[in-house]
């Protein structure tokens, strides 16, 4: 994980909150939970607060302030829209949020009572956000971009793949390249959209989070979460309730899922959660291989 550039203490998120929001600065604040971008505090029982912990990761949260508010009202499931929004201060040096607090843990190791009825509920829960997206909707140079973009770093991960599964890759890659390219408007993306951004309570999808990545392009990108998260049966309904994946948009996804699974594997080596991820994707990506 990059290394924080400002220190972040449940002393500056008070103080933040005593300055700025004043009504909740007498709410219990947990201890700081660092995540890749953002460093996350528990507020009372309903809130948290999310900080930037690096310059790059503020761009990002700007991006959640501006655009989460707006998607929130028409999506199935839950997401983190800012109930409150910060500024900076001579002590801290950029925006920050505080968010509803959702129950449950990350899907990373799914525990789905009806894996069924997760994957028709995600499918509609994309089908909702996947609409075509204004023309100021944020770029992003990595994702919903056309998969060739992503080749340089798939040829780059491949020869690390023992030889038989680096043959089957290729086939899959290549079937992938050759789809056709995503030739509508661009739609809203989430942008990563991988197990550990989906969380779970009681068996049940319950909320989706980190739109940092929020942007527009070909929705093939999220549609990857289906070889992340999903064994093949259950991909389909997935497929089913999306009811927008014509066989090249799929075939895209497919490539996307070899493409993310490759990057958690290859740059996970601190972070088992994710490279657990890359290592299910992978297989998923390979057992089930279009061609």
């Amino acid at each position: 994980m990059p290394a924080a550039e400002v220190p972040i203490t449940v002393g500056l998120v008070r103080r933040l909150l005593a300055e700025q929001h004043p009504d909740l600065a007498g709410l219990p604040v947990s201890e700081p939970a660092n995540g890749w971008d953002n460093l996350v505090c528990r507020l009372g029982d309903d809130l948290l607060v999310r900080l930037p912990r690096r310059a790059v990761a503020a761009e990002f949260l700007i991006r959640e302030q501006r655009w989460l508010p707006e998607l929130a009202g028409r999506l199935p499931l839950p997401v983190p829209a800012p109930v409150r929004t910060g500024h900076p201060t001579a002590e801290y040096p950029w925006p920050w949020s505080v968010v509803p607090y959702f129950p449950g843990r990350v899907a990373a190791e799914p525990d789905f009572t009806d894996p069924h009825a997760a994957a028709a509920e995600l499918g509609a829960f994309l089908a909702a956000l996947h609409v075509p997206a204004p023309p100021d909707a944020p770029a992003n140079p990595f994702r919903g971009i056309p998969l060739a973009g992503r080749a340089e770093g798939v040829l780059a991960a491949l020869p690390h793949l023992a030889p038989a599964d680096r043959a089957v890759a290729v086939r899959c890659w290549d079937a992938a390249l050759a789809a056709p390219a995503w030739a509508a408007p661009p739609r809203w993306l989430h942008g990563d959209l991988h197990p550990a951004n989906l969380l779970t309570h009681h068996g049940r999808l319950s909320a989706v989070i980190d739109f940092g990545d929020l942007t527009a392009g070909d929705p093939a990108t999220d549609l990857a979460v289906a070889w992340m998260l999903f064994s093949a049966d259950h991909r389909a309904t997935l497929r089913h309730s999306y009811a927008q994946a014509d066989d090249a948009t799929w075939t895209r996804a497919h490539g996307w899922a070899l493409a993310l699974a490759l990057v958690f594997l290859t740059h996970s080596a601190d972070n088992p959660l994710m490279h657990g991820i890359g290592e299910r994707t992978l297989r998923e990506v390979l057992d089930q291989p279009i061609s």
